[in-house]
C-alpha cells in the first residue's frame, strides 16, 4: 500500500480525474456523453490489460465477457424489473462464472489456442443472441425500461466515478504481489513455477478480475445507452476497439488504457463527418503509435522518464 500511494503515476491520475470531474461545468450534454461512453471502455481496456499485459494471456473476445454482464442486466430489468444496483450485480456475477468456466479448460491451452479459444466464445455468444431472440430481442437488439439517469451530468458523473474506483482497484492489483507473479509468470512461466508459483492459478484468478470489471461495466453502459445489441457490446469490432486502446495507451500500465479509450471514442465521434475515412483516420494513427511507439503514450513517457 505504501509503494501505490508513492506512485507518481497515481496522484498524476487522480489529479487528471479531479480535473476530469469539474467538466460538466462548462462542457455541453454532447461532449459529456461521448466522455461517458469512453470511460466504460477505458474499464474494459484496463481488464483486458491486467490479462494480457501481466499475465500474457491474449483474450480476443473480451466482449463475451461484457457481453453477458450486459445481456443478463438487460434481461433482468426488462423482465422481472428488479432494482438497477441489483441488475448491475448479477451482470457481474454472471460474467464472472461465464469467465471462469471458459478459463479453467482454456488455460490449459498454450500458444494461439487459449486466443481462439475466446474469440469462438464471442461468435457463440453472438449466435446465441440470435437463436434466442425472443428473450434477447435478436440482432436488433433489446430496449432497456430503466436508465441510471437523463440528466448527461448524472451519467457522466457514474461513469466517472466508476472509472475512477476501477483504476485505482486494478492498478492496486497491478503493483502488488499478484501484479508481480502474473508479469513472471507472462514473461517467463517455466520460471515462475520452477520458483514454487502456481501460474494456472494466478492467470485464472486474473481472468475471473477481469470479467468481473468487465461484466460490471457492460451492465452500467447498456443502462446508460438504454439498449442492448450485439452491435454495441458484442461485436468483435467493438473486441478490436478495446483491445488497440490497451496497445495505444501502454502495456502494463493499466491507466494507460483510459487514454487509448478516450483518444479512440473522442477521435472517431468528432471524425465522424468524414464518413468511411473516420475509421481509416483513427485506425492510422492508432496503428502509427502501436509501430513507432510500441510502449503506447503512457508507457512511453515512463520509458523516458525512467532514462532520466
Amino acid at each position: 500500500m505504501t509503494n501505490l500511494l508513492r506512485s507518481p503515476m497515481l496522484w498524476a491520475a487522480l489529479l487528471l480525474a479531479a480535473a476530469a470531474a469539474t467538466l460538466p461545468w462548462w462542457l455541453s450534454g454532447y461532449i459529456l456523453g461521448i466522455l461517458t461512453v469512453a470511460y466504460y471502455f477505458g474499464v474494459f481496456s484496463m481488464a483486458w490489460d491486467l490479462l494480457f499485459g501481466f499475465a500474457g494471456e491474449v483474450n480476443f473476445g473480451p466482449t463475451f465477457l461484457i457481453g453477458l454482464g450486459a445481456y443478463t442486466a438487460a434481461i433482468l430489468d426488462a423482465k422481472w424489473g428488479p432494482p438497477i444496483p441489483v441488475c448491475i450485480i448479477a451482470g457481474g456475477l454472471v460474467a464472472l462464472i461465464g469467465g471462469l468456466l471458459l478459463a479453467v479448460p482454456a488455460m490449459r491451452l498454450r500458444g494461439p489456442y487459449f486466443g481462439l479459444v475466446t474469440l469462438v466464445a464471442v461468435l457463440l455468444l453472438q449466435n446465441s443472441i440470435v437463436i434466442f431472440a425472443g428473450v434477447t430481442g435478436g440482432e436488433i437488439g433489446m430496449t432497456v425500461p430503466d436508465v441510471l439517469s437523463v440528466r448527461a451530468e448524472d451519467n457522466y458523473w457514474y461513469a466517472l466515478g466508476f472509472l475512477v474506483v476501477c483504476a485505482i482497484i486494478l492498478f492496486g492489483l497491478s503493483r502488488s504481489a499478484i501484479g508481480l507473479i502474473l508479469q513472471a509468470s507472462g514473461q517467463d512461466a517455466i520460471g515462475a513455477q520452477a520458483l514454487g508459483f502456481n501460474v494456472t492459478k494466478h492467470k485464472i484468478a486474473a481472468f475471473c478480475i477481469s470479467a468481473l470489471f468487465s461484466g460490471v461495466a457492460g451492465a452500467m453502459l447498456i443502462f446508460y445507452q438504454g439498449t442492448a445489441s450485439v452491435s454495441t457490446v458484442v461485436d468483435l469490432g467493438v473486441g478490436v476497439q478495446i483491445i488497440i486502446a490497451a496497445v495505444l495507451g501502454g502495456r502494463r500500465t493499466i491507466l494507460g488504457a483510459v487514454l487509448g479509450s478516450v483518444f479512440l471514442i473522442v477521435a472517431g465521434e468528432f471524425l465522424r463527418p468524414l464518413g468511411q475515412i473516420n475509421t481509416f483516420v483513427v485506425a492510422a494513427v492508432a496503428l502509427a503509435v502501436i509501430l513507432f511507439f510500441p510502449d503506447g503514450l503512457l508507457g512511453n513517457l515512463l520509458r523516458v522518464r525512467e532514462r532520466e
